[in-house]
C-alpha cells in the first residue's frame, strides 16, 4: 500500500474576509474531491484572509499511481484563476 501526501500552498488574491476565502476554498475542494476521488482538508493557515494550505491524500497500490494523481491535482490547481499557486511538495508514505 502506498500513500500520496500533497501539500500545497495557496494564494487568495479575491479573498477580502474569511468569509470569501471559505467561499473559495469549499468550491475548490469539493471539484478536488469529485474529479480525482482524493481527501482534501485546510491544513493550516486557517485565520488568513488570503493564505491558505491544503493538505490532499491519495491510498493506492503503486506508487505511480499516486503521484499521477497528486501531480494532475496540481495541474488543475495551476489552472484555476481563483487561487496562485505558491508551492507544493508531494511525499510517498
Amino acid at each position: 500500500m502506498h500513500i500520496g501526501v500533497l501539500t500545497l500552498n495557496l494564494t487568495i488574491d479575491s479573498a477580502d474576509s474569511l468569509k470569501d476565502k471559505r467561499q473559495v476554498l469549499k468550491s475548490l475542494i469539493a471539484h478536488i474531491r469529485n474529479a480525482f476521488n482524493v481527501s482534501v482538508a485546510e491544513v493550516d493557515e486557517n485565520d488568513i484572509w488570503r493564505r491558505a494550505v491544503l493538505g490532499i491524500a491519495v491510498v493506492s497500490n503503486e506508487a505511480r499511481f499516486a503521484n499521477a494523481v497528486l501531480s494532475k491535482v496540481v495541474d488543475h490547481v495551476e489552472g484555476d484563476f481563483r487561487v496562485v499557486l505558491d508551492g507544493y511538495s508531494i511525499e510517498m508514505l
